[in-house]
């Protein structure tokens, strides 16, 4: 007899908090997600998703994966520190300076944990659910959604388990908001938020095209959030990105329960980025060590990724 699942049990074994630690010490939060890019004939290469902002100028950035029991659950309560000096070094952005998405490889760090023995258990995302032109065509532009992150770099540390927030679509996600790759959302985004998934979240029914109540659930991938307006003190509206940091600032501003989320359509662009900087990265011989220091081969290390 099958146990269902409920598809939040599992998406948020997809996000990871991602700490920057600044030149001069400082540190401050955001919001990862691992995306598969180029899936293909059962390999692929996965990645943590994040904004530009979130990792520009890290002198460190922090990650903590966790480990795998060895019926394939997740030892929650067992987690492992990932710790990337110079961490922007290791970030692919997105080639348009206006799309505020970068992707960091980690399929040596996952092939060199595995090598000694361990393995980490995560969700990772994938173009089957990303939200694709017929269902974004089918939707009424408020859907219900859920956006998974670390609000004020909030998390359950002890089982490395994110926060979700709930909310729903404020425009419609198929439309580029003012004729940016955006839409906006209609939730509570805090400092920490930024690179959070934002999902769409129809869990139990949904209403079909032509109006009829369906039994079940629909969940797909809507964007990466980025930013959201927020009103000064004064009253003036200013739109800024989401903050890393939670600390105070001369100039007041009050986040208004909107965010800009980036349609997921961009990480088909972002995934030919991921695609052309690998392949200009000499590989070395199959039969050779891998290059990510794990002792195994290329062939059965990085190269199977």
């Amino acid at each position: 007899m099958s146990t269902y699942t409920h598809p939040i049990t599992q998406l948020v074994h997809s996000t990871v908090r991602m700490l920057r630690i600044h030149p001069d010490g400082r540190q401050s939060t955001g919001t990862g997600y691992i995306y598969s890019f180029y899936e293909e004939n059962g390999t692929s290469c996965p990645c943590v998703v994040t904004n530009k902002h979130v990792v520009i100028n890290a002198k460190q950035g922090v990650f903590n994966l966790t480990l795998k029991n060895s019926d394939g659950t997740p030892n929650l309560g067992k987690h492992e520190t990932v710790i990337l000096n110079d961490l922007q070094q290791y970030c692919i952005p997105h080639p348009n300076p206006n799309v505020d998405l970068v992707a960091l490889p980690i399929g040596p760090i996952l092939n060199s944990a595995s090598s000694n023995g361990r393995d980490y258990y995560f969700i990772s995302l994938g173009a089957a659910i990303v939200a694709d032109e017929e269902l974004l065509s089918s939707l009424p532009p408020m859907e219900e959604i859920v956006m998974i992150g670390y609000p004020n770099g909030l998390w359950d540390e002890r089982h490395n388990l994110p926060i979700i927030r709930k909310g729903i679509t404020a425009t419609h996600p198929r439309l580029e908001l003012n004729g940016r790759p955006e839409f906006l959302i209609d939730a509570a985004c805090f400092p920490g938020s930024s690179g959070s998934p934002v999902f769409l979240a129809n869990i139990g029914s949904y209403v079909s095209p032509d109006g009829a109540l369906c039994v079940g659930n629909r969940v797909a991938l809507l964007g990466t959030l980025y930013a959201g307006p927020q009103h000064t003190t004064t009253g003036e509206i200013v739109v800024i990105d989401v903050p890393t940091d939670t600390k105070s600032v001369a100039v007041g501003t009050i986040p208004n329960n909107l965010g800009y989320v980036i349609r997921a359509k961009e990480l088909g662009i972002l995934e030919n980025e991921v695609r052309k900087k690998l392949s200009q990265q000499p590989n070395p011989f199959r039969n050779s060590p891998c290059t990510c220091g794990s002792g195994r081969r290329y062939k059965h290390c990085c190269g199977a990724m």
